[in-house]
């Protein structure tokens, strides 16, 4: 009996070719060195009187906010 001509069968040569095609390396994930920022949904109780008070100009209450806890917490400076 003769050895075959290639080493391997034509489906597994195919597979192979397939799979090397189709597959993506793995590339490691970009290192950030600093923290994005973004915003994050939170629940949090306010008295009544504070909630009426940003609430009072209307839309963009939450920014508001937002703003006055960055202004008191010292991570604006203006």
């Amino acid at each position: 009996m003769k050895p075959p001509r290639r080493p391997g069968s034509a489906l597994e040569r195919a597979e192979a070719a397939f799979k090397s095609a189709t597959t993506k390396p793995v590339e490691p994930a970009p290192k950030s060195a600093t923290v994005p920022e973004g915003k994050e949904m939170v629940s949090i109780r306010l008295d009544r009187a504070v909630l009426e008070h940003f609430q009072e100009d209307g839309p963009g209450w939450q920014d508001r906010i937002n703003a006055a806890l960055r202004k008191a917490a010292g991570l604006d400076r203006e």
